[in-house]
């Protein structure tokens, strides 16, 4: 089967025409709050978005009659329960039912809502959202995808899977291929994405052997799904200009967005650390305050907060457990930029061309890793 084109329809809104967005308010390390603040900042932006809110009805609406900015855009949803960072997933699935988690996928499913924002437990999320919104047809692994910064001119690159299954083979690589290359499209705008696949060097032989069966998979979907197949990339290229969609496994992919958001801050210190050494040094941080600005902003990663999960029959955004209301308002913003999109009716779409190829994909005789 072949991949249709995108389909030129939006997210089904409500009665209005307004895109609505449900939001879990708890499990996110800076409490309700702060996720409150995050959507009165949305509001203010986009004045087309609704919201439906998850978790204690009493608390929540104390928070929200605070924000001018949200008053007649917040239908509440009474949810007592707490899916904390600790929480096994497992016991989420069999408890969960009267969590604020449960309740903002609840939504989705529904209907009433176009997708999930939710700062909590991400493997509870991703179980639930499993479950509750069940995969899209020909899809075997759901990835986590995010904006990764990069010194390319959209100034982000997307990077795929960061930590829903830390195993990916051949067929896997190949539907992360055709998701990213959707949300590049649907999320970023990039017409025709240029495709990358992550290994240990650009060599033809190099990597184990499902990369190289994805390298002969990936190719013949090109011309179908709309996009380019770059070839071997590496980590090096995270932050260039050669792809715009990195596809890798979790266990690879989670570990290389925890070391960027750790040498972001490192970078961060150092610098602050600099122009403090001196009485000349800080007048030098003053005069170049604007630029400095710029560079903060550029490499902040509450502002490209969002991991979206691909593969799934909805949206769901996973917001960094950390954030603040600037990260949580970055959350939102991607979700109501994809449901605005109808994106996951065209990833569908898109993952449909590769439902047909065989998912045994295991190394033939004499292939075994290099």
């Amino acid at each position: 089967m072949m991949a249709q084109p995108d389909q030129d329809r939006s997210q089904p809104a409500d009665s209005a025409g307004r895109i609505v967005i449900s939001v879990d308010a708890m499990g996110g390390d800076a409490g309700p709050a702060a996720v409150v603040a995050g959507m009165a900042k949305s509001a203010l932006k986009n004045p087309d978005l609704d919201f439906i809110l998850h978790g204690p009805e009493a608390q929540l609406r104390r928070l929200v009659e605070r924000r001018r900015g949200l008053s007649g855009r917040v239908r509440f949803r009474n949810a007592e329960g707490v899916v904390h960072m600790d929480d096994k997933p497992s016991l989420v699935l069999r408890n969960g039912e009267s969590t604020s988690m449960w309740s903002a996928l609840e939504s989705v499913r529904s209907g009433e809502a176009a997708s999930a924002v939710s700062c909590g437990n991400t493997g509870a999320l991703m179980a639930l959202s499993m479950i509750r919104l069940r995969k899209l047809p020909g899809v075997n692994r759901p990835a986590i995808a995010v904006l990764y910064p990069a010194l390319a001119p959209r100034k982000f690159n997307i990077l795929l899977d960061v930590g829903a299954d830390v195993r990916a083979e051949a067929h896997d690589l190949l539907q992360y291929a055709l998701m990213g290359a959707s949300y590049a499209r649907n999320g970023l705008g990039i017409e025709r994405p240029r495709v990358g696949l992550l290994n240990v060097g650009t060599e033809q032989h190099k990597g184990r052997a499902a990369l190289r069966e994805a390298q002969e998979l990936i190719p013949q979907f090109t011309e179908s799904a709309g996009f380019d197949y770059v070839g071997f990339v590496e980590g090096s290229d995270f932050t260039g200009d050669v792809a715009d969609v990195i596809v890798t496994d979790g266990f690879t992919g989670n570990i290389a967005i925890k070391t960027g958001e750790g040498t972001a801050r490192l970078i961060a210190t150092l610098l602050r650390e600099a122009f403090r050494y001196s009485t000349l040094s800080r007048l030098a941080s003053f005069l170049a305050i604007t630029s400095l600005r710029r560079l903060q902003k550029r490499i902040d990663p509450r502002r490209v907060n969002g991991g979206v999960f691909l593969g799934l029959n909805g949206t769901v955004v996973k917001s960094h457990g950390s954030a603040d209301a600037t990260g949580v308002s970055a959350a939102i913003k991607l979700a109501f930029q994809l449901a605005k999109s109808g994106f996951t009716d065209r990833l569908a779409a898109r993952v449909a061309s590769a439902a047909e190829v065989p998912a045994e994909t295991a190394p033939r005789p004499g292939t075994g890793d290099q």
